[in-house]
């Protein structure tokens, strides 16, 4: 799923962190995120970078390691942000349920 050993991890805790957990683990995480928030992050990450359409377009994209960096650092955030926003939101729900309910 991600190579991380060729990054280098010069005092990044996170991805110290990430370089130890197993694939199947990264993988299982990954799995967990729900459609929408996938669908999410998918189009962030395109804007991002700018795609254009692939039927008019042969698109490819260079880049050094420390811009892709803050991409991927950027991609993680915004899902951390979708991921928070989307426990908020079902405990906004399930309060307003047992709210009704009551």
């Amino acid at each position: 799923m991600f190579n991380l050993g060729e990054l280098d991890s010069n005092n990044n805790l996170l991805l110290e962190y990430l370089k130890k957990q197993s694939p199947d683990t990264l993988a299982t995480v990954a799995q967990s995120v729900s459609p929408e928030a996938q669908q999410i992050i998918n189009q962030n990450i395109q804007n991002l970078i700018g795609i254009l359409p692939s039927q008019h377009f042969n698109v490819s994209i260079t880049t050094d390691r420390e811009n892709l960096a803050g991409l991927i650092g950027s991609a993680m955030m915004t899902g951390y942000f979708i991921r928070q926003m989307e426990t908020r939101m079902q405990l906004d729900h399930s309060l307003t349920v047992s709210s009704t309910e009551a």
